[in-house]
């Protein structure tokens, strides 16, 4: 284990004791609790910058420590590497030190070099002088965090405009947009055009924990609801909500917001806006000025970086964008139809007593089974209604549907005007023509076992006297009436007899 380092302070005091007190080396070591061989490393680095006790006096710590230590350092005519590209390049994928320190000696073989140890203790020095915030390492394309600030804009109409914020882990790129509220239709609308913005879907998204997307903000298994994991699902990402509490979790959103506050929201402040349209339009100039910005101990800018590092990592967009839509649990009649807003939808009738998963969206309702999507159907508003499409039924049922009152009919005349008459007169007995069909269907069966010819007779006959029921023309044709030939009475005259006035009488 190596010894603690001498702090600044007690190296100070060694150098007084000796340029100042006069001192041994032994005696200085013994009242301070230091070896001889400290005693005499620090007082011959103070004779190599060439320094007297007045010199010492007038620094302070940090002043003393370069003077000290830049002849040790300048004696060491190592390559230094770049430490901040190096930062950057961590965060590709699959990157590691090894790998680095091994390109940094390949580029420098002819030159004095750092161990790889010495080379991972320099950049680790290096990354503590950062941000907290950016000491952790984020893969490129892996994570895009996303929340809203806590600052509002005021409207002219008496609302405020929200501003949601996305970062990117990696090159810290920022999209930041206005929404009027903070409901989960702002969340995935804001989220879906930050991916838009971005031209690519990352790996994961990282929210805090709002309850309009998060139905269980459990500690170890938090849970998005069913619209938050559909729109996960249609962009092939995943959700990792933070913590609760827990705000280190999304430290490069907090980032972010606090960056979107100051250099965004605060140079508006003194704009008035009427709508959340005129407040993105006034962020977007902004957006693109701080994405542009340098970094100030990084090379490049955001804007630079997300170009080299996160863009080519980023998974594609889907051809079409996220429409919103909310489920429903639905339980299939025993007419193949399920409920959804009081209309009525038709599934494949082996589903009947199963229970389904309704996802509808502004033009469609899906009907889902175990996450597969059995029946899919336009929205329809009619109350009470039903949409049925005809392979959902069974065969009986199709059979039955194809019969209607115009088929009736047309096959009635293929047999005779006094057939189609009497099918007509059948349906317009009944309230509902359905409920004649079966009547209608027994009459037209008489044509196979009487024919066509006897079977129009009797539908005359059946008209005549004002019978057209199946069981009237059954017993016409059963008793042959059909067949009968009419007796045709002739006119009737009045026989000549004496009690006959004649036309005189009235004269």
């Amino acid at each position: 284990m190596p010894a603690p380092r001498i702090n600044m302070r007690k190296i100070k005091d060694v150098l007084r004791l000796k340029l100042d007190a006069k001192l041994s080396h032994q005696q200085i070591a013994n009242a301070l609790g230091l070896s001889k061989g400290v005693v005499t490393k620090y007082v011959g680095l103070a004779a190599a910058a060439g320094m007297d006790w007045p010199a010492v006096q007038g620094m302070d710590e940090a002043a003393l420590e370069r003077r000290l230590m830049v002849g040790s350092q300048k004696a060491r005519d190592y390559v230094q590497p770049d430490y901040g590209r190096l930062h950057q390049e961590l965060r590709r994928k699959g990157m590691t030190l090894m790998l680095l320190w091994e390109e940094h000696r390949a580029d420098y073989a002819d030159c004095q070099t750092y161990a790889y140890s010495q080379y991972c203790e320099n950049y680790r020095r290096f990354a503590q002088q950062l941000k907290r915030s950016m000491r952790q390492i984020h893969r490129a394309g892996e994570k895009l965090f996303i929340d809203y600030a806590g600052p509002t804009i005021a409207l002219t109409d008496g609302g405020r405009a929200h501003i949601f914020v996305a970062s990117l882990g990696a090159s810290s790129y920022t999209y930041a947009c206005a929404t009027p509220r903070e409901t989960m239709a702002d969340w995935l609308e804001s989220t879906a055009r930050a991916l838009s913005f971005y031209g690519g879907v990352t790996q994961l998204l990282v929210p805090d924990n709002p309850k309009a997307m998060i139905s269980d903000a459990n500690r170890y298994e938090p849970r998005g609801n069913d619209t938050v994991l559909d729109f996960a699902r249609h962009y092939g990402t995943s959700i990792l909500p933070a913590r609760p509490y827990h705000p280190q979790d999304k430290a490069k959103a907090e980032s972010a917001v606090q960056i979107v506050e100051r250099w965004i929201m605060a140079r508006l402040r003194h704009q008035q806006f009427g709508s959340v349209h005129e407040v993105n339009q006034a962020i977007a100039p902004l957006l693109t000025r701080l994405n542009d910005k340098p970094f100030q101990k990084l090379p490049g800018s955001r804007a630079s970086t997300f170009a080299e590092i996160d863009a080519p990592a980023l998974l594609p967009l889907p051809l079409q964008r996220y429409e919103m839509a909310r489920f429903k649990t639905v339980k299939v009649h025993i007419d193949y139809h399920v409920e959804v807003e009081r209309h009525r939808y038709s599934v494949p009738q082996t589903l009947v007593g199963q229970v389904l998963e309704a996802r509808i969206t502004t033009a469609v309702v899906e009907l889902l089974h175990r996450g597969q999507r059995v029946a899919s159907h336009a929205r329809n508003g009619r109350v009470g209604g039903f949409t049925t499409t005809p392979a959902h039924m069974p065969a009986a049922h199709r059979a039955h549907m194809q019969w209607t009152p115009q088929r009736l009919i047309h096959w009635g005349e293929s047999i005779g005007p006094a057939t189609a008459e009497a099918v007509t007169r059948l349906m317009a007995e009944n309230r509902h023509p359905e409920h004649g069909y079966r009547a209608c269907l027994g009459l037209l069966s008489l044509a196979k076992r009487y024919g066509k010819v006897r079977l129009e007779a009797a539908c005359i006959l059946a008209l005549q006297i004002g019978a057209c029921q199946y069981r009237h023309v059954n017993d016409i044709l059963k008793n042959n009436r059909d067949q009968s030939v009419p007796v045709v009475a002739d006119e009737w005259v009045s026989p000549e007899h004496v009690h006959l006035r004649g036309p005189g009488y009235y004269q």
